[in-house]
């Protein structure tokens, strides 16, 4: 949406799939425990991703719902991954390596924090998800035609 509408658009629909993982997830994971949050993260992300109002067809890649379900189910792990994602966006400008990186990170930070068994279950799950959900991003970097992201890009300036 940030590319193709600029942060006008793109900005609050980020922000709504951020809510969409995080509002439930945390209810959850605050009322009946981290399994039942990771259980809750997880059917957000795939209702991210075969949304039923477009009748199971291709929704989005999870990485935002998946932010936002992480940060109402394990904060710090959620914080890492966040951290991760900027600094690789920031080197690189590519917002699919700094997705891509920032869930692979994201089992080793549960470990390394202690977290319980289902945030451990959970962010493995999730990471290959997001993993998966971007082949094609993969392929377009290993062939140099991925789009970098233009922080410069004037208002009505199309995106490359």
């Amino acid at each position: 949406m940030w590319r193709s509408f600029g942060p006008g658009l793109g900005g609050p629909v980020i922000l709504l799939d951020i809510a969409k993982g995080f509002v439930p997830t945390l209810v959850a994971a605050e009322l009946e425990g981290p399994l039942i949050g990771a259980l809750v993260g997880g059917a957000a992300m795939l209702g991210h991703w075969r949304p039923v109002f477009m009748r199971f067809q291709r929704g989005g890649k999870m990485v935002a719902t998946c932010g936002g379900a992480l940060l109402g189910l394990a904060p710090l792990v959620g914080l890492a991954g966040v951290l991760v994602w900027l600094v690789v966006f920031g080197v690189s400008r590519y917002a699919s390596l700094a997705s891509m990186a920032a869930a692979a990170s994201l089992p080793f930070a549960a470990l390394a924090l202690g977290e319980p068994w289902p945030v451990v279950v959970f962010v493995t799950a999730a990471a290959a998800g997001v993993l998966a959900l971007h082949r094609a991003n993969i392929a377009r970097l290993r062939a140099g035609t991925e789009n970098r992201f233009d922080l410069r890009r004037l208002r009505g300036q199309p995106a490359r």
